[in-house]
Order: structure tokens, then C-alpha cells, then sequence
């Protein structure tokens, strides 16, 4: 095991920080340079993908001694440098976004070819761009720099889900872009208000020097900036009222619902409300300004109510769109719950969730791929065709569950024993319920595709009727989790499954090109790793040192 993060870090000018956000630059061109060279233009996507991660992962052991590496770029206005640090909580994000970028991007090789997917080029430049953007997120050094990358990243994953320029996917792409920037605005206003409040913007673990002072003396300024900071970034984490764009963007390629989903996206969100929680107003002050309950109360209600919503939909994607909503909600209930081991929980489930979540997507990809496979009423037997891609998929929906062994039981564990700390019965309740309803929403899809044949399995989806009525004509998901874009007689291709059930493979881990299937094996490896040795895996070092130097003990003292 290695040490934990001192608490008082020692920063240092070091051109790191910023050299991880020229790769995705230089990268763009070379790719778009390639456009006619498909090998070419792949072989620097994956350059740039391991580039990134290299760079990334050089800081980590400064990091973990109590190092930080800072790139100071200049000075925008009087009180706000443009300066990128990569701190233990940034590295949190920037180790899961860039890892699982590798990952992802070889994926995208067999998944764009195996599906002879339009506008390549551009798809393998955006998602280089994207991930790029949501590594400046991980290290901007104050409110200002994290809202420039913020957008910058909704713009460049905008192609991404307009990526097939139909009409659906152009809806959809407006209406991530309505929201998305919505959010921004938000956090802009919120940015606005702190500098007012302190005049300083700058993160700082603990929360932003005398903020709390200030906020003591006008409470309801610090309530509305708090508001509208958490609320901004709420948006992009899904958080319920201001999720209905993440389902509809399920319309994008599998490789970037993974990415919108597990990687760099909802990510960004959820990582900006840790920020505005830990490091501009610290938990003992969100505490005394008394948001932290409504915060909770939000999240709570939003993974019961997605789950539950989860459980209507027979479209695969959908399912994990829904499932995604819920458990983002998971790191903003630990943020809202301000102690310890509420932080810990909420943090360590932002590499537990990225690990299962994207197992999970990969596995749809693949299926849709290899089967077209896109609705669960259509896989029934079918682990016996693709068995490493349904056992991946398994081991991705227990650890969702939060069943032991798994990485989604640690993040819950320790998010259990912070409800615990606060006091509340609130948590266990909602654990458990949603427990019990990611079994119900995962089940039904494991037991099909190994329990069941063509000729005799079950109705999906689990329920059936909408729960705030349905419009005809609408072809869009509804914010009730509702939809009205397939029969369930005719999902508009071949009938499937195949009346006489799915041939087995015609050899050992030929189920589908290596491309896909070597992705989707390493992030399921991840997924147990994580459950079965946490404290050997870096994240665990980083979190620790986060919440020690956070003040939360504060909270429980109070």
C-alpha cells in the first residue's frame, strides 16, 4: 500500500499540466491529416490516448508524496490567474478519464469498422478533443478554468451525439446543448457570486479562505451561490429534474454513450460538485449554510425514481442510461452528506462507477455489432453466441448492485457508513432500495441471455405502462422515462433472437474482433480488481488524503 497524501502539499511549477492538453491538440490535426489513411488515423488516436495516460500517470507518485504540479499559463484579470493544477482530486478524475480514454479508443476501432459507422475522421478527432477537455476540467486550478474547459467540452461531445446527422440525432444534439449550456450558465453565475462574496476564486482544500466568515454574515448570498454552482453541475451529473438529456442522447455511437456515460461527461459534473463541496466552500461550511440536506434529498430521490424508470425500458441503452442517472447520484449523495466516510464513498464511486459502467456499454456495443442486438426482448440464449461479452456484462451489473467482491460494493460500503456518521436513516433506505431495484433492472437481462431460449422466455421490459401518461406521436424519451419509438413487435430489422436460438462461436474468444473484446475484458478485470483489493489501487491513496485535508472531521465534531 502506498502512503497516504499529505495534507499540506508542496506545489511546483512543472510543465506536466499542461503538456496532457497540447497532446489532444496536436493529435486533432494529425488525425484530420489522416483522414484518407484509416490505419494512420487510428494508430494517433491510440498515441494520443496512451500519451495522455503516461503523462497523467507521471504525476501520481509526487502526487501521492504530497507534490502538487502546477502549469501557470498567465493571468486573465486582476485575481484570476489562468493556471492548471494537478492536485489528488483532480487526479482522481484525469486517472479514470484517461485510462479508460486507452480503453475506449481501441474499442472504437472495432466498433466504427465493425458497424461501418459515417464520419470517422471526425468521431476519432472529437473524442480525442473530448477527453482533452475533460482532462483541463481535472485540473483547472480555479472556477474560472473549469468553466472554460466545461464548455468546451459540451461543444466538442455535441458532434459526437449529432454524430450520424439523422433527424433524431440532431434533436438530441440540440437538446444536450440546451441543457448543457444552461448548466454552464449557471456555474457562471455561481463563479460570479464567489468572487464577489471573497474575491478570490481559486480552489483550495478545505474551501476558499474567509468564504465561510462571509457566508456566517449573509447566508442566503452563500445559499444561492451554492445553488447555483452545484446546480449548474448537476445538469451535466443528471441529476433529477435536469436529466431528460442523457437518455436522449443514447441516439450517439456505443464508444461515446461510454464516454458521455463512464468516461469524461457525467463525470465532469459530478467532479464539479465535488469541487464546489470540498474545495470553494469546504463541508463545514456548506454545512452551516445548512445545503447540504436539500443536496442530499435531491440525490436520494433521483436514484430511486431513475431505477425506477430503469426498470420501464426494453431498449438496452436506455436501461444503462437510466441506471447512469441513478448512480451519479451516488457521488452527490456522499458530497451532500459532508462527513468522511460519506466524501470517501461518494469519490471512490467515481472510478467504481467509470470501471462497471463502461463494461456495461461496451457489452451493448458489441451486441449491436456482432448481433444487432439493441432491445433485451431480443436476447434471449444469446450468452451462448457471445459468453465472455454476457459474463462481462454480469460481473458490470452485480457490481452496480453493489454486490461484495465487486467495485460497486466498496464505493457503497463506505457511502452506508457515512449515512451512518450524518445520523440519518435517509441512506440506508435509499441503498437498500436501490439495491433491491438494480437487481430488478439487471436481472431480467442476465437471466435472458443465459436462462432463457427464442421459444421460451419472459415480456420485457419489467413494467410496461407509463407512469405520467404517453404521447402518441412523440419519438423522443419522456422525462418519466417513457418513449414511444418502437413496437414491441417490430424494432424495425431482422427478427431476433433467430427462431432456431444463437449459434456458439466458432472458436475460443472469436465472439467478436479482439478490438472490442479485449476492452470490455480489461475494464471487467478493473471492475474485480477494485472490488477484491481497493486499498492496492491508487484511488484509494489519493481519496484518503482528499477527505483528511477536507476539514469533514469538522462536520462530525460539530
Amino acid at each position: 500500500m502506498t502512503e497516504l497524501v499529505l495534507a499540506n502539499a508542496t506545489t511546483v511549477e512543472s510543465i506536466r499540466p499542461g503538456l496532457v492538453l497540447v497532446v489532444p491538440l496536436i493529435a486533432l490535426g494529425l488525425i484530420f491529416l489522416s483522414k484518407d489513411r484509416p490505419n494512420v488515423r487510428e494508430a494517433w488516436s491510440l498515441l494520443a490516448a496512451v500519451s495522455m495516460f503516461a503523462i497523467v500517470a507521471s504525476m501520481v507518485p509526487d502526487v501521492l508524496e504530497g507534490t502538487v504540479h502546477q502549469t501557470t499559463i498567465g493571468t486573465f484579470v486582476e485575481g484570476i490567474d489562468l493556471v492548471l493544477r494537478a492536485d489528488a482530486l483532480g487526479m482522481v478524475f484525469a486517472l479514470v478519464s484517461s485510462g479508460l480514454y486507452v480503453l475506449t479508443a481501441l474499442y472504437s476501432i472495432g466498433y466504427m469498422r465493425g458497424h461501418h459507422e459515417p464520419f470517422q475522421t471526425r468521431f476519432f478527432a472529437m473524442l480525442c478533443a473530448s477527453v482533452g477537455a475533460a482532462l483541463g476540467v481535472a485540473f483547472a486550478a480555479n472556477i474560472f478554468v473549469l468553466l472554460v474547459f466545461y464548455e468546451v467540452l459540451t461543444l466538442a461531445t455535441y458532434p459526437l451525439v449529432a454524430h450520424d446527422e439523422s433527424h433524431e440525432a440532431r434533436v438530441s444534439g440540440y437538446k444536450y446543448l440546451a441543457y448543457a449550456l444552461s448548466g454552464g450558465l449557471a456555474v457562471f453565475g455561481g463563479m460570479l457570486a464567489i468572487f464577489w462574496l471573497a474575491g478570490d476564486i481559486t480552489f483550495t482544500r478545505g474551501g476558499i479562505e474567509g468564504l465561510s466568515t462571509l457566508a456566517a454574515e449573509d447566508p442566503w448570498v452563500a445559499r444561492a451561490a451554492f445553488a447555483l454552482l452545484a446546480g449548474g453541475f448537476a445538469v451535466k451529473a443528471g441529476v433529477m429534474p435536469v436529466h431528460a438529456w442523457l437518455p436522449s442522447a443514447m441516439v450517439a455511437p456505443t464508444p461515446v454513450s461510454g464516454l458521455l456515460h463512464a468516461v469524461a461527461v457525467v463525470k465532469a459534473g459530478a467532479f464539479g460538485v465535488a469541487r464546489t463541496v470540498i474545495d470553494v466552500f469546504g463541508p463545514e461550511t456548506v454545512a452551516e449554510i445548512g445545503m447540504g440536506v436539500p443536496l442530499a434529498i435531491l440525490a436520494g430521490a433521483t436514484i430511486v425514481i431513475s431505477s425506477l424508470f430503469a426498470l420501464r425500458q426494453d431498449n438496452l441503452k436506455a436501461r444503462l442510461a437510466y441506471s447512469t442517472i441513478a448512480q451519479l447520484s451516488y457521488i452527490v449523495l456522499g458530497m451532500a452528506l459532508l462527513t468522511p466516510m460519506a466524501l470517501t464513498g461518494g469519490l471512490l464511486h467515481i472510478p467504481a462507477h467509470a470501471f462497471a459502467k463502461l463494461t456495461l456499454f461496451l457489452c451493448a456495443g458489441a451486441l449491436y455489432v456482432q448481433l444487432e442486438v439493441k432491445y433485451i426482448s431480443e436476447m434471449p440464449g444469446v450468452a451462448k453466441r457471445m459468453p465472455v461479452t454476457m459474463t462481462a456484462f454480469a460481473v458490470g451489473s452485480l457490481s452496480m448492485a453493489g454486490i461484495p467482491l465487486l467495485a460497486g460494493f466498496v464505493s457503497k460500503w463506505h457511502l452506508l457508513w457515512g449515512g451512518a456518521e450524518a445520523g440519518t436513516l435517509l441512506v440506508p433506505a435509499v441503498l437498500v432500495t436501490s439495491g433491491a431495484l438494480n437487481i430488478a433492472y439487471f436481472w431480467p437481462i442476465i437471466y435472458t441471455a443465459f436462462f432463457e431460449t427464442a421459444d421460451d422466455h419472459g415480456g420485457k421490459p419489467v413494467l410496461d405502462n407509463p407512469f405520467g401518461g404517453r404521447s402518441e406521436k412523440s419519438m423522443a424519451y419522456r422525462a418519466d422515462g417513457g418513449h414511444d419509438d418502437h413496437d414491441h413487435d417490430d424494432h424495425g430489422h431482422v427478427e431476433l433472437p433467430p427462431s432456431d436460438g444463437w449459434d456458439r462461436p466458432t472458436g475460443r474468444l472469436q465472439e467478436t474482433t479482439p478490438f472490442m473484446l479485449v476492452p470490455l475484458m480489461s475494464t471487467m478485470t478493473l471492475v474485480l480488481l477494485f472490488g477484491i483489493a481497493p486499498d492496492h489501487m491508487v484511488f484509494f491513496d489519493l481519496i484518503n488524503g482528499i477527505v483528511e485535508a477536507s476539514g469533514a472531521e469538522g462536520v462530525i465534531d460539530g
